[in-house]
């Protein structure tokens, strides 16, 4: 009854996400500018009931997802072998951790994962939401329950999570190997916040559109959630490539994968969003430019659910090979972009223009940037989708990481300088004379460092040296906020911004010298070899099996000596699942405080001789570090933020 109990629970938040829905539209139509000045009081009296009906109902809407979702959970923690997504994902042997994550481990669970975070966002918003006006909130709701009610239907009809199999198997076929490692319960999750914000942000964009209220009220409504979209989808994506790194076992952290391009996406559209928003909030400019950039990082964050889920990728990220369900999600995608740029288009004319600003300020910068972030999102797409679209027309080809270095990592430098010189610029106009002044400092730490490199380090490449020398030039540029003030009076959304630019800085940092330092070895080794890759000494001194919970392995046993230090041991591993029945890569890594050293076994040549592959790889740990700032950053921006505005005076709820 577990499974038929979160089929009904999905059942009535889908009803209610219906409700939500008329009870917005209804209430906005009886309330319209225009047709209230001739109602009566009655008439005027039951628009308010309408709209004051959908906040509870969102709030339990939410609270039924939740409900749905928990109880997948637990059939998955019984090992309920009746109901097919278990017995399809899952193994009464496994780990109990990667039964629990299994849930969202496959396609159906993701889904539901997806819709539940999304109503009870809506259910957040409804509750804490006072200082937007109420037109414009219940506007908000409404367009948030369209695009439950979508997803809803999409699980109750096309992907049903607790559909049984009968006669239920004796035990499941097991979650994919690759899978099954923490990062599982952690990566897919925070995208997935990550999403849900941006979905948020969208449907305040709608809101305000449909209520013509697009102004600095709504923005201050919106930042929060795009902020919060916007860390947990750094952390994810930052999860998620070191979580790749290790366990796929080919020594690189990101491969322009098209399932990883459909979270960069996002992740880039909500960064300049990110940005947008603030001027809009703080300075009220930037407005139809704000509204837009809403729609086009939902628009990526479906696109992403569209690539992961139509089942024209094979990744070991994608889930779904139904192409039923990919047009399904296609068509979710036409409805919801194609109607909300229908109403930008018919509303865009109602958006007043805003506070105007020069081409020399802190605004002018923020848009420059905002265009390079474009242009980067329009290269990933455009790498992305066109190999798609070829293949659909009959042509096979690939566009690899040769395509995006080259064409990302020169606007990327760009990016780099309009990072480091926009917090030095004032709002509203500056002087271009003042400006270079201020600069002085971080363009000469660039130059020293770059020379530097360029001198000493001459073949590391010169997109690796400028990398090294920007980034020198963005981490003491990150800090100027900071010059000349009252640290203790800072506020705490400042350091916040200073903590996340410093962040960018230290991955660049990360990735330009993994770029150009990094030394690699494939051998073939016996028992007795040793080898010798950057200051590391490797020798094979012996392979052995190992056995895990639901798993075998061959395991070499590697001594590794740094310099006169003692020895110590790493063991990486060739392993073997039998439910599923698959072959994967254990590496071995050793952290050091100047990069790590990553060993991976491969199979034997059949003369007694073993594939052994080898890295060291310097500082590349700053490319997670530096991740790992910018969420932080973003997190205290964000708590910075929300503390702000309870302070700040609640106006009238009523426009």
């Amino acid at each position: 009854m577990i499974a038929e109990t979160g089929l009904a629970a999905l059942w009535l938040a889908a009803a209610l996400a219906l409700l939500q829905l008329m009870l917005a539209a209804g209430g906005l139509w009886s309330a319209r500018p225009g047709r209230a000045d001739r109602q009566d009081r009655a008439s005027v009296a039951a628009a308010a009931q309408l709209m004051g009906g959908v906040r509870p109902v969102a709030v339990v809407q939410g609270l039924l997802a939740a409900l749905s979702f928990a109880l997948l959970i637990l059939v998955f923690v019984r090992s309920d072998m009746s109901v097919l997504l278990v017995a399809t994902n899952s193994h009464s042997m496994k780990p109990l951790i990667y039964k629990i994550a299994g849930a969202w481990g496959n396609h159906e669970g993701s889904m539901l994962l997806w819709v539940t975070i999304l109503s009870l966002a809506g259910g957040a918003i409804a509750i804490l939401e006072r200082r937007l006006a109420e037109r414009t909130l219940v506007a908000t709701l409404g367009a948030q329950a369209l695009i439950a009610l979508g997803f809803y239907a999409f699980l109750l009809f096309a992907s049903n999570p607790f559909a049984r199999v009968s006669p239920a198997p004796v035990d499941g076929n097991g979650l994919n190997p690759l899978l099954q490692d923490p990062g599982l319960a952690f990566h897919p999750p925070t995208l997935y916040f990550g999403y849900v914000g941006l979905s948020v942000a969208f449907s305040f964009a709608v809101g305000a559109l449909v209520t013509r209220d697009v102004g600095a009220a709504f923005a201050r409504a919106m930042r929060p959630w795009v902020l919060g979209a916007w860390v947990f989808l750094t952390i994810g994506i930052t999860a998620g490539s070191y979580w790749a790194y290790y366990e796929l076992g080919w020594g690189g952290w990101w491969f322009w994968d098209p399932v990883e391009n459909a979270s960069l996406m996002p992740w880039l559209a909500a960064t300049a969003l990110l940005h947008s928003v603030t001027v809009l909030a703080t300075r009220d400019g930037l407005r139809a430019w704000t509204v837009m950039l809403a729609v086009v990082a939902f628009s990526m964050s479906m696109i992403g659910t569209f690539l992961v889920r139509s089942g024209i990728l094979t990744s070991v990220h994608a889930f779904a090979v139904d192409p039923t369900r990919g047009s399904f999600i296609l068509a979710l995608l036409v409805l919801y972009i194609g109607g909300a740029l229908a109403l930008f288009g018919a509303r865009i004319g109602t958006v007043k223009q805003g506070s105007t600003f020069e081409p020399i300020s802190r605004e002018g910068g923020l848009v420059l940037n905002n265009l390079l972030l474009s242009v980067i999102l329009g290269i990933v797409l455009i790498g992305t989708l066109y190999p798609i679209l070829a293949q659909a027309m009959g042509t096979q080809l690939s566009v690899g990481p040769p395509f995006f270095n080259k064409t990302i990592v020169p606007i990327t430098l760009l990016l780099m300088i309009g990072i480091a010189v926009g917090p030095m610029i004032r709002w509203r106009r500056d002087d271009g004379q003042a400006l270079l002044n201020r600069v002085t400092i971080p363009l000469a730490v660039a130059v020293f460092t770059a020379a530097a490199f360029f001198v000493f380090a001459w073949g590391a490449g010169a997109f690796a040296i400028l990398g090294l020398g920007l980034a020198a030039g963005l981490a003491v540029a990150s800090v100027a906020p900071l010059w000349k003030r009252n640290l203790r009076r800072t506020p705490l959304f400042t350091w916040g911004m200073v903590i996340a630019h410093l962040g960018v800085a230290v991955s660049i940092a990360g990735m330009a010298s993994e770029r150009a330092f990094t030394i690699e070895k494939l051998v073939a080794a016996r028992v007795g070899d040793a080898f010798w890759v950057g200051p590391y000494r490797v020798e094979m001194r012996g392979i052995r099996p190992a056995i895990g919970p639901n798993w075998s392995a061959i395991e070499a046993a590697l001594s590794v000596r740094r310099g006169q230090g003692d020895p110590f041991w790493m063991h990486p591993q060739s392993r073997y699942f039998s439910d599923p029945p698959t072959n994967t890569s254990e590496a071995d890594i050793l952290t050091a405080a100047d990069g790590q050293l990553y060993t991976v076994i491969g199979q034997p040549d059949g003369q007694g001789r073993w594939q052994l592959r080898l890295w060291w790889k310097p500082w590349v740990t700053l490319i997670w570090a530096g991740g790992g700032l910018i969420g932080f950053g973003g997190l205290l921006s964000l708590i910075g933020r929300v503390r702000r505005e309870r302070k700040a005076p609640r106006r009238e709820a009523l426009a």
